[in-house]
């Protein structure tokens, strides 16, 4: 992520969430408008900025790599986001790559390389330490798919959490086999007023400036906020760039209402 995480209530929430699915062994079902911040959680949980050119690109290993195994020792989370044509045997495939991957990772923090002869490690004895998969982008995985990852889940005893719309639980409770099955349903909700106070507050910080909501400018220019982006995380983060510049083209030192209306006016913002 380009810009440095903020942790809002959603985020422990869902961190709250991932880990009684964890713990639980069980499936949950994770719903939210676009937008909310649902995919930057799970990146967060499962390290993925961190991890994810080692893991996909699979290269030669360097010294920096160490901290990548012990957050994904941490973590024993994989994330996975199926492409639009993804098929069943695809599916199957890039999965276990990545657990294999994830767990040979894993498995070099646990067992440092000289520690112990190559045939003792976990991974070629077929242990798995991945605890959790995160599969985003859920409404994309076709029926086979689907029980493609119920079979997995019942053999493997691998917790799954899966991301996507509103309406993902009723979209699953159309398949019994894999809906009795799952323990939890978590709706990943916008910012609330006291939150997106929060996070205005670390934006105006980062442009160096400091936010009073008792000053009556400020005051307008988190209302006209509020409006726009209806607590919305992804509008948040594109409205900002975009206020940043018509500040600095036309020299002003104050977010004013009249600068975020013109920040607006260069977005393209759907319903949310």
């Amino acid at each position: 992520m380009s810009q440095r995480f903020i942790v809002t209530k959603e985020h422990r929430r869902f961190t709250e969430f991932a880990d009684a699915v964890r713990r639980g062994h069980t499936i949950g079902l994770c719903f939210g408008s676009a937008g909310v911040g649902k995919t930057l959680s799970a990146r967060r949980y499962a390290h993925y900025e961190k991890a994810h050119d080692l893991l996909t690109y699979w290269g030669p290993r360097s010294d920096n790599d160490a901290k990548i195994y012990a957050a994904l020792n941490r973590s024993r989370t994989v994330l996975y986001t199926p492409s639009v044509l993804t098929t069943p045997r695809t599916l199957k495939d890039e999965l276990t790559q990545a657990i294999t991957r994830t767990n040979m990772c894993i498995e070099q923090h646990l067992v440092p390389p000289g520690t112990a002869a190559p045939e003792a490690w976990g991974w070629r004895d077929g242990r798995n330490y991945v605890e959790l998969i995160i599969v985003d982008e859920a409404e994309r995985l076709r029926p086979a798919a689907l029980e493609l990852l119920r079979d997995r889940y019942d053999r493997d005893d691998i917790a799954l959490i899966l991301i996507g719309m509103p309406g993902l639980e009723k979209q699953f409770s159309h398949y019994p086999q894999f809906y009795s099955r799952v323990g939890f349903a978590h709706q990943y909700r916008s910012l609330g007023q006291d939150e997106l106070l929060f996070v205005l507050e670390r934006h105006w910080r980062s442009l160096g400036k400091t936010l009073d909501p008792d000053d009556f400018t400020d005051a307008q220019a988190i209302a006209a906020i509020a409006r726009i982006t209806r607590g919305n995380f992804r509008l948040l983060e594109r409205l900002f760039p975009q206020i940043q510049r018509v500040l600095k083209i036309n020299e002003l030192d104050t977010i004013t209402n009249d600068v975020i209306e013109a920040a607006q006016s260069t977005l393209v913002i759907g319903v949310t």
